[in-house]
């Protein structure tokens, strides 16, 4: 590329005059689907052009230099929008023209140069909104209209109110297509409503936009969030009566629409009885109720609105008890609620002791919208052994004074930096950050976490067959069949964990309560202490008997190494603190994808990852290191990456903007955005390092770089001199092809997945050696005396000088010295 680039500069010093030069090159390539090297001329031209203003053209000279241009930019790259502007200096021409230009773009159907050149040029404000806009819109190029209307507060709003007309009941996109005749394809169909939303909300939140600009999208939202609640209470069973009409009510409002969409979906949910008593409380005229309803309102309320006559008989499993859920086995007098400073510092003493554990949880009032920020927490639960304290954080953050407040903080990062005090926790990033956020403490610059272990990573490394004998029967509400009151959701996140492990779910009821309305209810604050308690007690059983859950060493070691309950725990030497593992949500940063692994370390042989078609060389490098690698190709999708992940428990490494969209679609830190720019040998030393995997010297080249395969047959010198003699005599031109194990005799390989020339795997079968490709002078020389091929694609590998320029650019990885 240097090379090139000083070709290109010797021969912009040979023109005359560049500019024009350049004009007839666009000319013959602009047409062209491969830009690259084009590109390359018009960039490199423009840093040419920047150090010599007198070259600079001017006057009557530019002017004609750009009318011959405005004709090719509608054939060029958008890559191309951005030197072109700066090179020929559009922001000088006639105004008027430029615009009539871009809407002649427009005209011909090419909206995405028309929108692109109007923003390189600042030209929003005097073109039409809706005419550059919708087409956007239609073809999916949210990005792009997004990037059209940024900085721009007056078309912002527009976009809103373009958005909500769309969310209008009865609306139909192609009551738009005579105005577009225009778009390619059947585009109407693609309009994607959610999409849609999704774009309104993040600019409420980007811009703090008012939500009053998209009413009908608002009420969309919120019917989605009714239907939610009415699954979780009449099909799932699984929320209380008291939490279920106090968010319905905080949702619905004084909203008439919401009012009369909710009676008629509980008529579908939970009968006419309970429809009629919502209706009743709301007030609704007659023509705006569901068939059949208007009768029923007649008849008199009964002693619970919202509560139907079904629901007063016996039921199979009533969310409200704790029949077959973990019981809390601390007394209620040991569980206490702290809301004064006073009662903070006295919890800091007991919790903050070397050798300490605490389960650590937090809970928060349930958003059903995306508009507002992070959560913001209002109680923190502590659990030590015979211990809870419920930490009430709304109350000292609204109510006390500020020595309180800061009291407060100042508890919270002394205990989370603390490597002595091991905190325990499930899924922790998504609540720690919604602490720091609560409680000032993302500003603090000396704020490190350390000592923390998060139980979801253990979890995912919990063999699903892994099943107690012991454990206890089925509660009564796992029966099935048609007489259970309804049927529970399998169970999921920690409450999955416990069962797994303690042999008994948590009892999830109270899971979505509003957690800001004081004084909480005493089933709120046993579910509150359950959930940091149950940490303690699953620590502590996978410790007692690893084995019995399958666990490996390196998941023990991880479950150890800060000490087991009750004992003395040191102060971990200097860069061997833990930091916090799987968190709940990954968020960008300066360190990509958010969480590490446990310090403990993985073995190479036991990562896994899936590595998007951008990163394929760096897949190739972690395969020579013994990684199990996925790679993508060219042809295949960003989002099968993530269906790979999810089937076979592989971390995905990707870059640029499909990490956010495959980050949603995985479990908490499964996902890494690595640079493109950097070389295949540093992106794989950002993986090892981030993930914490130890490289041994054995793991080198213990996979194929061509398959992935980690099986390989050891083939005598002599044998592979035969094979590739054979080659052009019985296999050529035949349809059947002797496999590796029927070509003649060979050492018997032992089952292994180890580095080429130690106890090599199984022999493989129906499986052609691709001798084609081992060079004769390699055969001719006496080393090496023995070759590998692998059982899966017969690729040939050897042992030879490439082996020593891996291990010498990977020897902090291996451990190895410096050489000298």
């Amino acid at each position: 590329m240097e090379k090139l680039r000083q070709e290109m500069r010797v021969g912009f010093a040979g023109l005359r005059h560049p500019l024009a030069w350049l004009l007839e090159v666009l000319d013959g390539c602009a047409d062209r689907r491969e830009p690259g090297l084009l590109t390359h001329i018009v960039r490199e031209l423009q840093s040419w052009m920047k150090g010599r203003a007198r070259d600079q053209p001017s006057g009557l000279e530019l002017q004609k230099l750009q009318a011959r241009l405005f004709p090719l930019l509608g054939r060029c790259n958008a890559s191309l929008l951005q030197p072109l502007v700066s090179l020929y200096q559009l922001h000088t021409a006639d105004r008027p023209r430029l615009l009539g230009f871009v809407r002649q773009l427009r005209l011909q159907g090419k909206f995405k140069e028309a929108a692109t050149l109007s923003i390189k040029l600042q030209l929003q404000p005097d073109l039409e909104f809706e005419q550059m806009c919708v087409p956007l819109l239609l073809q999916d190029q949210t990005e792009l209209a997004e990037a059209y209307v940024a900085g721009r507060p007056e078309l912002q709003h527009s976009l809103l109110r373009l958005l909500d007309s769309w969310s209008i009941p009865g609306f139909q996109v192609k009551d738009l297509a005579r105005q577009y005749q225009a778009l390619p394809g059947k585009w109407p169909e693609k309009v994607n409503c959610r999409t849609m939303h999704k774009m309104a909300f993040r600019m409420l939140n980007r811009y703090s936009l008012d939500p009053g600009l998209c009413p009908h999208i608002l009420n969309q939202r919120h019917l989605g969030t009714l239907k939610y609640l009415l699954h979780k209470r009449f099909v799932e069973k699984s929320m209380t009566q008291e939490n279920w009409a106090d968010h319905v009510q905080g949702i619905v409002q004084d909203n008439r629409w919401l009012q009369e969409q909710l009676v008629h979906l509980l008529a579908s949910y939970a009968g006419l009885a309970v429809a009629a008593q919502w209706a009743r409380h709301y007030s609704l005229l007659e023509d705006s109720l569901p068939p059949g309803l208007a009768a029923r309102m007649e008849e008199p309320a009964g002693p619970e609105r919202g509560e139907d006559a079904s629901e007063q008989t016996p039921r199979a499993w009533d969310p409200s008890t704790k029949d077959g859920c973990y019981q809390l086995p601390v007394p209620r007098e040991d569980v206490l609620f702290l809301s004064t400073q006073e009662e903070v510092m006295a919890c800091q003493e007991q919790v903050l002791q070397p050798g300490q554990v605490v389960g650590i949880d937090m809970e928060w009032r349930p958003s059903f919208s995306t508009i507002g920020g992070k959560p913001r927490v209002s109680v923190v639960q502590l659990a030590i052994w015979g211990h809870v304290f419920l930490v009430d954080v709304w109350q000292l953050l609204h109510q006390a004074g500020g020595e309180a407040q800061a009291a407060l903080s100042g508890f919270f990062r002394a205990l989370l930096a603390d490597p002595a005090v091991l905190k325990l926790g499930y899924g922790m990033s998504g609540d720690l950050r919604n602490l720091m956020a609560t409680c000032d403490l993302s500003r603090e610059a000396d704020l490190q976490l350390s000592g923390v272990l998060d139980l979801q990573l253990v979890h995912q490394k919990l063999p699903k067959r892994s099943k107690k004998t012991d454990r206890p029967p089925p509660a009564p509400w796992q029966a099935k069949g048609p007489a259970a009151w309804g049927s529970r959701a399998p169970e999921k996140g920690l409450s999955l964990l416990v069962q797994e492990v303690l042999g008994r779910p948590l009892d999830k009821a109270e899971q979505l309560s509003n957690w800001e309305k004081r004084p909480l209810r005493e089933t709120q604050v046993l579910y509150a202490a359950c959930d940091a308690y149950c940490l303690l007690e699953v620590h502590a059983k996978l410790l007692e008997d690893p084995a019995a859950f399958g666990l490996s060493s390196d998941v023990v070691g991880m479950l150890r190494r800060t000490g087991q309950p009750g004992a003395k725990a040191k102060k971990p030497p200097r860069g061997e603190q833990e930091a916090p593992t799987a968190h709940k949500e990954s968020a960008p940063s300066s360190d990509p994808a958010g969480p590490r692994r446990a310090s403990a370390g993985i073995p190479a042989q036991d990562f896994r990852v899936v590595c998007d078609n951008m990163l394929q060389g760096l897949g190739r490098s972690l395969r020579c290191l013994g990684v199990d690698a996925r790679i993508l190709g060219n042809e295949d999708e960003h989002r099968r990456a993530a269906e790979i992940a999810r089937e076979e428990d592989r971390v995905i490494l990707t870059s640029g903007l499909p990490f956010h969209s495959l980050r949603s679609q995985v479990g908490e830190g499964r996902c890494l955005s690595v640079s493109c720019s950097e070389k295949a040998r540093d992106q794989a030393l950002q993986v090892l390092k981030h993930f914490n995997v130890h490289v041994a010297l054995a793991d080198v080249f213990s996979r194929c770089q061509a398959c992935n395969c980690s099986r390989y047959v050891k083939v005598s010198r002599e044998r592979m001199v035969q094979l590739v003699e054979e080659q052009s005599g019985r296999w050529t031109g035949e349809d059947t092809e002797p496999p590796l194990g029927e070509a003649g005799p060979m050492e018997t390989p032992e089952p292994r997945s180890g580095r080429p020339g130690e106890e090599p795997p199984l022999p493989p079968t129906g499986v052609r050696p691709r001798v084609e490709a081992v060079p004769p002078g390699v055969l001719r020389q006496e080393e090496p005396a023995s070759f590998h091929c692998c059982s899966q694609c017969g690729q040939v590998f050897w042992e030879g000088s490439h082996l020593g320029r891996l291990v010498s650019q990977f020897r902090e990885v291996l451990g190895l010295p410096e050489e000298s």
